[in-house]
């Protein structure tokens, strides 16, 4: 699961800049050198894998995995150091977005059901790049950096536990919420799940930029939210949370982490009539690809979207979905706000790489507090 095969441009490593080069497989700690000379490669590494999907005693520890190589020119291969577990690698354990990402793989459907087992899972990692393709050049990435020019002020553990929050955050907030640095100012937020890694880090970014945050979270996690920033805290435990949320001032976006009934009342906590957006990153788009396949599950995703966003808009509010978005400008953004101490990563639990397994149980069992993260290799990272 950790020494991740990635085939998208989506990670840390290769968000910094829209150009980059795309990370092609990030490899295991212990693997301390990679020769260019391609008959001089390591064939081999140690990873955990799974050879089907299903609950946690599918993940696998191998001493084989085979070694990545680079097949583009845009790539780079990274050693880890650290990795962190996102809610969605639990999920895709299970096989959720399978059948997107046998679409990504496989366009043509080609290759046999099954063909992308044994699987390495994951999101995020923080590491050195050990070897780059023709077409990466120095003024993006070379060999001995961290990637991707991480924050000079961060360990890689701190680091591993931020691009995929970080990009998820942004993409909810600013792409679909149309928030910025410069109209954010004194505007009324509303995260629902604000103890996680992307309300943690969306508490963060939304203070830097100087709104009103209000949150839910369990009472145990109000010091951790209180400690960001946020202006107001509604306990869920304490009873249904859309009554004290009734009684307060009306927002101008609603961030949706926790899904569930929460549509059923959280609009109308928006501002009417005042361009006010509820942004739930709670979609039915991969579960409707994987129960209907590629095209009618796009088909029926746009209906679904489609109905609820006429319906509400009849009420003087919008209702939008977000998801994770790579972004190379808004990386560079986030890494000047944490090297400036506007942001820091909130690390909750940190395991070591024979861990992995019970790191996964914990990301699982939910109520997050900020980011789990496996320390893979410690490397000569002089911040750590």
């Amino acid at each position: 699961m950790l020494h991740l095969r990635q085939l998208a441009c989506s990670w840390w490593s290769c968000l910094l800049h829209s150009r980059a080069p795309c990370v092609k497989t990030l490899v295991h700690g212990d693997q301390r050198r990679l020769f260019n000379t391609s008959n001089s490669r390591m064939t081999i590494m140690p990873a955990w894998v799974i050879d089907r999907y299903g609950s946690n005693d599918v993940l696998r520890f191998t001493k084989n995995a085979s070694f990545p190589i680079i097949n583009y020119p845009n790539e780079v291969v990274v050693q880890v150091h650290a990795a962190g577990l996102n809610p969605i690698d639990v999920s895709m354990r299970g096989g959720y977005g399978a059948a997107t990402m046998a679409m990504k793989r496989d366009p043509l459907n080609i290759k046999q059901s099954g063909s992308e087992f044994p699987l390495i899972l994951g999101r995020d990692m923080s590491g050195v790049i050990m070897e780059c393709g023709l077409d990466v050049t120095p003024a993006y990435f070379k060999e001995g950096d961290e990637v991707s020019k991480k924050p000079k002020c961060l360990s890689h553990i701190e680091a591993a536990a931020v691009p995929y929050v970080a990009a998820t955050a942004w993409s909810a907030l600013v792409n679909t919420g149309g928030l910025n640095k410069d109209n954010c100012a004194k505007k009324r937020i509303l995260i629902l799940g604000g103890s996680g890694g992307v309300g943690t880090f969306s508490i963060q970014m939304l203070k830097a930029w100087g709104a009103h945050v209000t949150v839910t979270c369990s009472q145990n996690a109000e010091r951790l939210v209180r400690g960001l920033g946020v202006d107001h805290v509604v306990d869920y435990t304490a009873g249904p949370v859309e009554v004290p949320l009734r009684a307060l001032e009306k927002f101008d976006l609603v961030l949706d982490n926790v899904g569930g009934d929460t549509e059923s009342w959280a609009l109308g906590l928006l501002k009417p009539w005042c361009g006010a957006k509820y942004v739930t990153l709670v979609t039915p788009f991969l579960c409707n690809t994987d129960r209907l396949g590629i095209a009618d599950g796009m088909l029926q995703t746009g209906v679904t979207v489609a109905s609820k966003a006429l319906k509400h808009l009849s009420k003087g509010v919008h209702y939008r979905w977000g998801m994770f978005a790579p972004n190379g400008l808004a990386l560079d953004d986030i890494s000047e706000m944490v090297d400036a101490g506007k942001i820091r990563a909130v690390v909750e639990e940190e395991f070591t790489f024979s861990q992995v397994p019970q790191a996964m149980l914990k990301v699982e069992k939910g109520h997050a507090r900020g980011k789990t993260v496996v320390k893979i290799s410690s490397g000569e990272d002089s911040s750590e």
